[in-house]
């Protein structure tokens, strides 16, 4: 959420701000002023009622010592109408407050001032690449293809199961699988100091809205029922990411700042509702509405976001750098950037048989976007209140890393080798029909 104080004092630049991303979120800055000049005008009114609600008092005390007892009871009933105005205000400043908060819940963050001006993907610069776009002396086959061959994935029975865009994994794949995520987990815990977190996949609707998913992108949220209450639905929802319950950890807290910096990874599936609205019907692992991932989250203090955005980056490009795939880190331009974002890195990996780049990582810093949003704050040295930065990123997400890995590491024999750091997980060299 951005700062009211922020959006007062500087309309100007909070508008330009804004009208950066593209999206005409400017347009609402003078609503929300407008509302917010009045929220502060009711409080004013409150003010001087409570003021005079406070000298009428010490008159109705006075005239009791001066035992004049009707001209006091007429005080009484002058305080209690008083009150009743100051209550009537009270009920006009909560609903021109929710107002208002409604309209800041869907404005997007602003972009940080390093991040690079454009309307869409093609105006994203390319940060840096790693390795070379893997060479075969053969045509390579299609991870669609390999898997079907050695029975790593059931397409068909997937579908038949859970409809267009749900994998069955099988043999093969689901172990590959498992071990990925045991891979980038364990990565992440010994080497780069993250603390494991195992989380509900499930989440109210107050950690959505905590960081960023809600009230803009109900559309594309799995609501959940509880049995055949159809009053519960939409009080629960199935995880978009771990950012969902992770981030949400200390949502409503006052942390020290000595707790500061921290470090959460955890692994969960993730639902997209809106993955179908790209063609998720074709079949493949590029488009999917369930996918696993580990997340990586970090609560730190701001003068230390950017330093640990960077770190973040290289933890996720540390995982393809063992695994020998190739990729790129782009900068998300201010018209691509994602709503609760402040600045965002992604990696791309190279997919052969596609011929494409694939998203498997995408690091953001939020700033105090989301930590404004679930009221989370850390008590510095000097005793103030702060709002901390939220940072998150993918540690990387699955199944496009699984797709990349397949299509890269595949043989002429139509079988695939295990990248060397997989090994001990797969307890095999060398992936293969027995």
């Amino acid at each position: 959420m951005l700062d009211i104080k922020q959006i007062r004092e500087r309309p100007d630049w909070v508008r330009q701000k804004l009208a950066t991303r593209h999206g005409g979120d400017e347009l609402r800055i003078d609503e929300v002023i407008a509302v917010d000049e009045k929220r502060r005008a009711l409080l004013v009114e409150v003010e001087q009622l409570k003021a005079l609600r406070n000298r009428v008092s010490k008159e109705i005390g006075a005239l009791m010592a001066q035992k004049k007892a009707a001209e006091a009871e007429s005080k009484k009933t002058e305080t209690r109408d008083i009150g009743d105005g100051i209550a009537a205000l009270d009920r006009q400043v909560a609903e021109i407050e929710a107002t208002r908060d409604q309209i800041l819940l869907r404005l997007p963050n602003l972009p940080h001032d390093s991040v690079a001006l454009g309307a869409s993907a093609e105006d994203n610069p390319v940060i840096r690449t790693w390795g070379n776009q893997a060479v075969f002396d053969f045509k390579p086959k299609p991870h669609v293809e390999l898997c079907e061959r050695l029975q790593m994935v059931d397409f068909a029975r997937g579908a038949k199961l859970a409809g267009s865009g749900f994998i069955l994994y099988t043999g093969w794949g689901a172990r590959l699988e498992r071990a990925l995520i045991q891979y980038l987990l364990d990565t992440h815990i010994h080497e780069h100091g993250f603390t494991e977190i195992s989380p509900p996949f499930l989440v109210n609707r107050e950690c959505m809205v905590g960081v960023g998913q809600f009230p803009k992108f109900t559309d594309q949220a799995y609501a959940v029922q509880e049995g055949e209450d159809q009053s519960t639905l939409g009080k629960m929802y199935l995880v978009p990411t771990a950012e969902a319950p992770v981030a949400n950890i200390h949502r409503g807290e006052i942390l020290h700042e000595k707790q500061l910096p921290i470090h959460y990874c955890a692994y969960s599936p993730c639902f997209r509702a809106e993955a179908g609205a790209a063609g998720v019907g074709t079949r493949g692992l590029i488009r999917v509405h369930q996918f696993d991932k580990v997340e990586l989250i970090k609560i730190v203090k701001p003068e230390h976001g950017y330093e640990e955005l960077e770190k973040m980056v290289g933890n996720a490009e540390t995982i393809l750098q063992r695994l020998g795939l190739h990729y790129r880190v782009i900068q998300l331009c201010t018209g691509d950037m994602g709503f609760a974002s402040a600045k965002t890195y992604d990696i791309e990996v190279w997919a052969p048989a596609q011929n494409q780049y694939l998203e498997v990582s995408s690091c953001s810093n939020c700033e105090d976007f989301q930590s404004r949003r679930m009221n989370l704050r850390y008590k510095s040295a000097d005793g103030d209140n702060r709002f901390p930065h939220l940072l998150n990123g993918s540690g990387t997400a699955l199944a496009r890393l699984f797709v990349a890995l397949v299509e890269t590491w595949q043989t002429a024999e139509g079988t695939i080798q295990v990248p060397p750091v997989l090994r001990p997980y797969l307890r095999a060299e060398v992936i293969k029909i027995a």
